[in-house]
């Protein structure tokens, strides 16, 4: 008899593993999703309090309400989260490059240094 080898059942977790993190090193690609999930969470927010305010009323409908505004928070924190994420880096960028400009910086020549003084 011949055996099979293991079936991975969640080929799927790797993979958006992988996707995430190669979305997250990304400056542009971060920033071109918070540009997209910040209009859909607009979006869903204009829709929910205008157009879409029968479709999603509470009495009638009260799983389709909840699960759309859960949706629509959803969308809300993944921005929120993206732009702190993004601010931290670009702080810790700055303060890498500050650090490289300063050690540049502190290696002058000794005799370039115009508050040194003459030897006697």
């Amino acid at each position: 008899m011949e055996t099979r080898p293991p079936r991975k059942s969640f080929w799927m977790v790797p993979f958006t593993i992988h996707a995430t993190r190669g979305l997250l090193r990304d400056q542009s690609s971060r920033r071109k999703t918070m540009t997209v999930s910040l209009v859909v969470a607009l979006a869903l927010l204009i829709g929910g309090l205008t157009g879409l305010r029968p479709w999603l009323d509470p009495h009638q409908h009260p799983w389709r309400f909840i699960v759309y505004w859960l949706v629509c928070g959803w969308e809300t924190v993944l921005v929120l989260l993206l732009a702190l994420f993004d601010l931290l880096l670009v702080r810790a960028q700055t303060r890498a490059a500050r650090k490289a400009l300063r050690e540049q910086y502190s290696k002058e020549p000794a005799g370039d240094d115009p508050h040194s003084k003459p030897d006697p």
